[in-house]
């Protein structure tokens, strides 16, 4: 009996970490540390050995991740409030062209909600899905829920975002390669969302738009009545709005592919060379995303005052408050697991059950995201159970199961999640099965297109 104690703990930290966010005041971090006290004790750790465990877990956790979620943060904020979102947008519909305008969208919010929380990307976005339905008779649905949908397959899945980068924090991999592969399993996402808001044109034809006296009006009327809302502000040149974006990316790629080369036989001793010392600093995600934010401030914003730059800059950090201490909390969590051993028991188990580990992150976030709604917590949890499980069985990929947990938490949004009843506001639809219709089913579409992306790159990782 002795042996089921800590598991059972376990689940019984875990109910109590479920049951206090659906049903009480009681706030996710608060939570977090009941469920870690509950199973470091019941886990054989005295009470003050596991507030020290959870101390040093929430420490470390944040001390891998928390400065480049703050700055990333930062850099989205400035992207947010410079318009350089917005010139992503109506550049790509310029390029694009008449009637796919529903691409147009999807990539931008690809692009956008990489630096971007997805539900200021969609309020900042879409008066412009507005716009574009009356220009060129368009289903508001297919528009918006093409948005949307671009905006939170990479919110879910592409790093600096809060939830993989904390992910990545947890599981201790690196944040290169969790970018590449979730910018990989982002596209076939993005592609299946978009085609599911083509097809709600033809079931919900009564939301084409059809105003037959309204005038025909070209792209720039459209896109001149709508800066003319936002108070005539100019927008920056897209090469400096998506430089921002696009730096700190290429730099953390170059260091995790420079790492990839330095492991191979021929390449051993070479990492003192100039070149490699040099972007193994310049990629390093702290350096990077600092890189990112100056490139911001002085390309995207350059007439604006030193006060008004720092007041855009800490209005940005103040929501990453939460954020990182959730994400801390999640860590103490996985810390408590690994020192108690219940994750080594944990893994004897798992590693006889019928599926492949990975499955088992991707498996608790799609069950916490159902119950309580928020992707960032459900995908913060998974991590922060797995982890330390799975990490005890040989031959798993961490990187793979990191993403697994990711993507898991897209599951089926609906009434507990900000996000669908933003999308189903904005868009005017109150009908609950629509709503449903709308937004829960390509959420659980691109969760179902994730999760075979993650048994594909299994099978030949």
């Amino acid at each position: 009996m002795e042996f089921y104690i800590p598991i059972i703990g376990l689940g019984v930290a875990v109910f109590t970490l479920i049951f206090l966010v659906l049903f009480t005041r009681v706030h996710a971090l608060v939570a977090m540390l009941i469920a870690a006290i509950i199973a470091g004790i019941t886990g054989g750790l005295s009470a003050a050995n596991t507030i020290e465990v959870i101390t040093k877990g929430f420490g470390s956790t944040l001390g891998s991740i928390g400065i480049v979620i703050g700055l990333g943060i930062m850099m989205g904020r400035i992207l947010e409030v410079s318009g350089a979102a917005e010139q992503i947008a109506y550049s790509l519909i310029k390029w694009l062209g008449n009637k796919r305008e529903e691409w147009a969208l999807a990539i931008t919010g690809y692009i956008v909600s990489i630096p971007i929380f997805v539900d200021t990307a969609f309020v900042l976005l879409y008066p412009l899905v507005k716009a574009l339905v009356r220009k060129g008779k368009r289903n508001v649905l297919t528009l918006g829920v093409a948005l949307a949908g671009g905006l939170v397959i990479t919110h879910h899945v592409v790093p600096p975002t809060p939830g993989p980068l904390g992910v990545a924090g947890i599981f201790g991999v690196d944040i290169g390669a969790m970018m590449l592969m979730g910018i990989v399993l982002a596209v076939p996402c993005v592609i299946g969302i978009t085609f599911y808001a083509k097809w709600l044109a033809i079931k919900y034809p009564e939301y084409q738009y059809s105003d037959e006296n309204k005038d025909q009006e070209n792209l720039q009327q459209i896109h001149q009545q709508y800066m003319e809302e936002k108070a005539n502000k100019p927008l920056p040149s897209l090469f400096l709005s998506l430089l921002p974006i696009i730096v700190p990316i290429i730099l953390i790629l170059i260091k995790a592919i420079n790492n990839m080369i330095l492991g191979m036989d021929g390449f051993v001793g070479k990492e003192k060379y100039f070149y490699f010392q040099l972007l193994d600093f310049l990629g390093t995600p702290i350096i990077a995303l600092a890189i990112s934010v100056l490139l911001a401030v002085y390309t995207l914003i350059p007439k604006i005052s030193k006060h008004e730059v720092i007041e855009h800059l800490e209005s940005g950090v103040q929501t990453a408050g939460i954020i990182l201490l959730v994400t801390g909390a999640g860590g103490a969590l996985g810390a408590v697991l690994r020192e108690s051993g219940t994750g080594t028991l944990l893994a004897q188990q798992v590693a006889s059950l019928p599926i492949t580990p990975v499955l088992i992150p991707f498996i608790i976030a799609t069950l916490v995201r159902l119950v309580q709604g928020s992707g960032t917590v459900a995908m913060i949890t998974a991590a922060s159970i797995s982890a330390p499980v799975i990490s005890q069985i040989p031959g798993i990929n961490m990187l793979l199961a990191a993403q697994a947990a990711a993507i898991g938490a897209l599951f089926f949004s609906y009434f507990n999640d900000s996000l669908f009843w933003m999308v189903n506001r904005m868009m005017g639809i109150k009908d609950a099965k629509q709503q449903m219709i709308v937004w829960s089913v390509p959420t659980t579409i691109a969760w179902g297109i994730g999760l075979c992306g993650i048994l594909v790159l299994n099978l030949i990782m």
